[in-house]
Order: C-alpha cells, then sequence, then structure tokens
C-alpha cells in the first residue's frame, strides 16, 4: 500500500539528555550529530516539565530545519504542532494512533514504539507511517522491556509489518548490515551518539554503515 508520508530517512536519533558526557551541552551534541548525518531527531525527554520541553522542541526544530532533518516529538500532538515539528512518536502509554491522526492531519507523520508484531500490526492499521522495535539487542534504557529479541525476532516483525521498520536497542554501526538483512528499514539510536565525546563522527560512523548495507 502507498502511504501518505513516505520515511526518507534511515538514522533515528532519540534524544536523552542523561546519555550525555557530564559537562556536555545537549543542543551542541545535537548538532554535531547532524552534521555527522543524523537526519531524524526525536525529542524524547518526558520527565522534563511541559514549559521546558517546549522551549528545547522549539531550539530543536530551528536545528532540524538548519540540517534538513525530520523532527519528531515523543508523545506530545500540541507540542509537535505548536513547534511545526513533522510529526510524533507514540507508544503504549501515549494518546492512540488513530487520536494522534485525527488531530494531525495525513501530512504529518507518525511513528510508533512496539515491542511486537502484533503492535506493528495495530499502529499501521491506526494509521503511524512507521515504528521502532526493540530491544533488538541489551541496551540498559531498554532493560524496562525484557530480554533482548533479538535478529529472529525482528526478522519475523519486518516480514509482516506493513509499514517501516525501524530497529533500536543496543544498535551500533558493526550491526547496521545484519539488521538490514532482516528488513528494517533504518535505525533508532540513543547512546551509541549522545553518549560518545564526538557525536559528529559516531553519527559518520553510523552512515557510513548504512550507506554499505
Amino acid at each position: 500500500m502507498t502511504r501518505a508520508n513516505p520515511i526518507d530517512f534511515s538514522l533515528y536519533l532519540i534524544s536523552d539528555q542523561q546519555a550525555l558526557p557530564q559537562g556536555r551541552d545537549f543542543l551542541t551534541a545535537v548538532e554535531e550529530a547532524l552534521q555527522g548525518g543524523v537526519d531524524a531527531v526525536q525529542l524524547r525527554d518526558k520527565d522534563l516539565p511541559a514549559c521546558e520541553r517546549l522551549a528545547l522542541a522549539h531550539q530543536l526544530r530551528a536545528l532540524t530545519r538548519r540540517y534538513r532533518a525530520r523532527l519528531l516529538i515523543n508523545s506530545s500532538v500540541d507540542i509537535a504542532l505548536a513547534t511545526e515539528a513533522d510529526g510524533v512518536h507514540l507508544g503504549a502509554s501515549s494518546q492512540p494512533v488513530a487520536e494522534a491522526r485525527r488531530i494531525l492531519g495525513p501530512k504529518r507523520l507518525i511513528g510508533y514504539s512496539a515491542h511486537s508484531p502484533e503492535e506493528l500490526a495495530m499502529a499501521a492499521e491506526q494509521g503511524a507511517d512507521f515504528a521502532t522495535f526493540s530491544p533488538v539487542f541489551f541496551t540498559p534504557s531498554k532493560a524496562a522491556y525484557g530480554s533482548p529479541q533479538g535478529l529472529e525476532q525482528l526478522a519475523a516483525a519486518c516480514s509482516t509489518s506493513p509499514i517501516p521498520v525501524f530497529a533500536l536497542g543496543g544498535i551500533d554501526p558493526s550491526r547496521i548490515a545484519a539488521v538490514y538483512q532482516v528488513g528494517a528499514q533504518g535505525v533508532g539510536v540513543i547512546s551509541a551518539i549522545l553518549a560518545s565525546s564526538e557525536p559528529r563522527s559516531a553519527a559518520q560512523a553510523f552512515n557510513t554503515a548504512l550507506t554499505k548495507a
């Protein structure tokens, strides 16, 4: 099926200011990652007060526009609309995908955090454009979701999903080829870029691996 919003990015940076090295400025790290080739950013950081999150979203919108990258806001349709973001990223604890689609209309992107083929199918049916599937490999940020699902489960999810799937959880450049071989459209990354002392170089390494894959 041809979708209203074909996915035009493959390196999806998900924000987590707790992942930054001590003393590292978040916006500087994101800009360096954009310089290295990140082509979509998700503002996560759900623990921030609403006013701080809105201000940060405006700053990220300016940055992502400068580098012609996508910006999605985790779980907040209101902030996405207020900042003219490209869309939202939702999960099981967010508002339903169908409701977000009704508010956002057909032109903005909706991503979904899925952990099973059933969740992928549900998100697609309700109007999501793409989904992350996690955790593929072990990573502390996804430990609450249980044991890593591995490449076999990622392959099963990709083979049945009606929307593009991004592999998330423990992804580094050495694993790009493997996740692409089983059908992933791209990768979601947090600490592999943000925890690096050189986010630009880290993003470039991902881009090199993605190009080869």
